[in-house]
């Protein structure tokens, strides 16, 4: 859940009126794509093993990679006619996989390089020489080091009740019953829950300053173009836009490393464990920031809730998993609900309950989940554990980016073979989740979202990759997985029968298809779908 290609950038402090002053060099953009137009229809020697390359190579043939991915990737799959083809960026070539064979290859391959094929591929870093790009080695894994030792079992242990409270507030601004955006408001709750994991608690007590981290961060997802992805060196108007925020989010975490060491004050969450083992303040910083991981996350956990909001035999499911594991591991024992009050004013229109019994407040779950220990909630809770992975699969819409760079990469004879097929040193190699995720003949009706669904072709090599597989995993996962768990308890028991609706409040017949095509958060169209609720009023409000 934790996009580390993302990490370089936020290591920069850009001064803020270079960036804008840089921006009338816009004009050059039209040299630059000519250039890059010619750039691609340069011809250049194929290997007999090399993949077949794309028809068409013009800077229009390449625009839908941007904007549509996932129907670029499967459309060229089809004018290829084989499973593996390549087209060019800028003259460097990029090879996008299927099947089994060279899924397996992927995974297994060595020299492929995720942060230099994220950072290209994506356009999510604005590229900076000597700040945002080459950066020692060293450094970057010092911060994944720090990242996994930020999740060790004490840790996440003291952090279940600060999450489940942190939640708790979050929920109490949409109100006791209404209709809620899950694809903005689940993203925003599980933003919080990750600054405060990964972040200074002074940031994750003030919720302005969290929000405004939020709003930053959905900028650099924004303002990530053709030209910021092609032309990283060129500041236009959305690497303006991409710069400042990135000055902007840089200034909120430094000022706030700053003071705290200033002011002598000491606290228990993970800036403080890497202040206390003398780490470099780029690190400090780096780690902190890993909070945009958050976006990975909150799309999970807006499509999980969405999914248990269409079915609500599932959402029994897990609430009776929860209550099991609070009955079972919680002290002291979590009080049954109270039956509703059903009286009504026969004159007064009233619709009709949500559930026959009213859920408990959430602050008496608060206290109860809270109690759970993490033992119990990382290894007995198959329920959850099923939901989570099976909307991983349906609506994750991850693509892996690598670049092939052996320790030869100067030697243009090192050569890498995927599926039967030749890498050259350089070479960007995507894989799209969607080609095993989606694939019928190893998910019968894979758009269906069915936690209990087995595996049609148990034999497939990595038959699920969500969170990555391989060598290459999420650094994140054991803290992710522990928010959506936490947050999905809340709503199966705090929430009663949440249901689907429309913008009018009128139950959906059918839920949306996430789209595959929005790499970022896979939404729906905007407006198709909200979660009516109803909870208790707090006993202390």
């Amino acid at each position: 859940m934790y996009p580390l290609g993302f990490l370089p950038f936020f290591l920069a402090l850009l001064p803020e009126s270079l960036a804008v002053t840089a921006a009338v060099i816009v004009p050059i953009l039209t040299l630059a794509f000519w250039l890059y137009a010619v750039v691609s229809r340069s011809s250049s020697a194929t290997a007999d093993d090399a993949p077949v390359h794309l028809p068409g190579s013009s800077l229009s043939h390449i625009l839908p990679f941007f904007h549509r991915r996932f129907d670029f990737i499967n459309s060229g799959f089809q004018l290829a006619g084989q499973a593996i083809y390549q087209f060019s960026l800028l003259g460097t070539p990029v090879i996008v996989l299927s099947g089994e064979a060279a899924r397996r290859d992927f995974f297994q391959a060595k020299d492929l390089d995720l942060n230099a094929g994220f950072k290209f591929l994506s356009g999510a870093i604005p590229m900076v020489p000597g700040v945002t790009s080459n950066l020692e080695t060293r450094r970057i894994a010092l911060i994944h080091k720090r990242l996994v030792a930020s999740q060790t079992s004490e840790r996440l242990q003291r952090l279940i009740p600060l999450i489940l409270e942190d939640s708790r507030r979050v929920i109490n601004t949409w109100g006791y019953s209404g209709s809620l955006d899950p694809f903005q408001q689940l993203p925003e709750l599980i933003f919080q829950t990750t600054v405060r994991c990964l972040a200074f608690t002074e940031l994750a007590d003030d919720a302005a300053k969290v929000q405004r981290l939020k709003e930053l961060y959905d900028t650099l997802d924004t303002a990530t173009t053709p030209a910021t992805v092609l032309l990283p060196w060129l500041p236009g108007p959305s690497a303006v836009r991409r710069l400042i925020a990135t000055k902007r989010i840089y200034d909120i975490i430094s000022k706030t490393l700053d003071e705290r060491v200033k002011n002598g004050i000491t606290r228990d969450d993970t800036p403080q464990m890497l202040i206390d083992a003398g780490d470099e303040r780029l690190v400090i910083i780096g780690v902190s920031l890993l909070v945009a991981g958050a976006r990975s996350t909150g799309t999970t956990a807006s499509w999980l809730i969405t999914f248990l909001s269409g079915h609500p035999q599932w959402r029994e499911k897990a609430a009776e998993e929860v209550r099991r594991l609070v009955a079972e591991h919680a002290t002291p024992p979590h009080r049954p609900s109270e039956p509703r009050d059903t009286s009504t004013d026969p004159t007064t229109p009233q619709e009709p309950p949500l559930s026959d019994h009213r859920p408990p407040p959430l602050s008496e779950l608060h206290t109860s989940l809270g109690s759970v220990p993490l033992s119990a909630w990382e290894t007995d809770t198959p329920v959850l554990d099923a939901m989570i992975r099976e909307t991983l699969r349906v609506a994750e819409p991850h693509v892996a980016m690598r670049q092939y760079l052996p320790p030869s990469h100067l030697d243009e004879k090192a050569q890498l073979h995927i599926g039967g097929k030749a890498v050259p040193p350089g070479a960007f190699v995507m894989y799209p989740f969607s080609d095993v995720h989606l694939s019928s003949e190893v998910y019968k009706n894979p758009w269906c979202w069915d936690p209990a669904r087995p595996e049609l072709n148990l034999k497939a090599p990595y038959a699920y990759v969500g969170m990555g597989a391989g060598s290459t995993t999420c650094l994140g996962k054991r803290l992710a997985t522990l928010e959506l768990k936490l947050i999905t308890a809340l709503f199966v028991l705090g929430f009663g029968d949440f249901r689907a609706v429309d913008k009018l409040g009128a139950p959906l017949d059918e839920l949306p298809r996430p789209n595959w095509n929005d790499i970022l958060t896979c939404k729906p169209p905007a407006g198709s779908c909200f979660v009516r609720f109803e909870r208790t009023v707090e006993r202390d409000a």
